[in-house]
């Protein structure tokens, strides 16, 4: 054999080293662990999670003050708007009783007519007129028109209107004496005061 029939490897050339690849398959997987170990959450303490439950408590006492709060205002509105509808309700009538008693106190001075013709016998029962009247009285009762003041009822000042006072003896308090007009209400609207003959104890 001759010098040239056996060559030495080239220097150059790298030859697998099997000890190196084993050294680096052996430390990938610590690599590996190290990457995983790095990407986990960290662990919650006792502390975090008392911190955690603390903050849902506020928030849910927020809001259950919240929902107070606006149930609270929801019956403050209602209670309002009840308090508005029974007000507008109330003037409602007022303003009904009103404009029909407008409308009524354009009879007052045919019903005095009618008083007075009754006074002097003008209206005697079967008559044609006595009709007439009862028909007029009719329709001012339908209509809510009430009179008052009567003969032997007490004076008051608030419904009646004293034109003159007559002194008579065993009188011990103010009472009617005589009817000069009657009086007129619609409801609870004074349309006329009665207007009387006061008798009052004698001195």
């Amino acid at each position: 054999m001759t010098g040239k029939d056996f060559e030495e490897p080239n220097g150059d050339e790298v030859q697998p080293d099997a000890e190196g690849a084993d050294a680096q398959d052996a430390t990938a997987p610590e690599a590996q662990e190290g990457t995983d170990a790095a990407t986990q959450e960290p662990e919650l303490t006792i502390e975090d999670i008392l911190d955690a439950a603390q903050t849902d408590d506020a928030a849910e006492a927020d809001h259950s003050d919240y929902e107070t709060q606006l149930l609270h205002d929801l019956k403050r509105l209602q209670a309002e708007y009840a308090n508005y509808r029974r007000r507008t309700e109330e003037q409602r009538h007022i303003e009904i009783a009103r404009a029909k008693g407008e409308a009524v106190k354009g009879l007052i001075p045919v019903l005095d007519d009618l008083d007075r013709a009754d006074k002097h016998g003008d209206l005697t029962e079967g008559s044609p007129f006595a009709a007439i009247a009862e028909k007029v009285r009719g329709v001012a009762e339908r209509m809510g028109l009430v009179a008052y003041g009567a003969v032997g009822e007490a004076f008051d000042p608030q419904q009646h209107e004293a034109i003159f006072q007559q002194p008579i003896p065993g009188t011990t308090e103010a009472t009617i004496l005589e009817v000069v007009e009657l009086g007129y209400r619609l409801g609870e609207i004074e349309l006329r005061a009665a207007k009387v003959v006061v008798a009052v104890p004698a001195e």
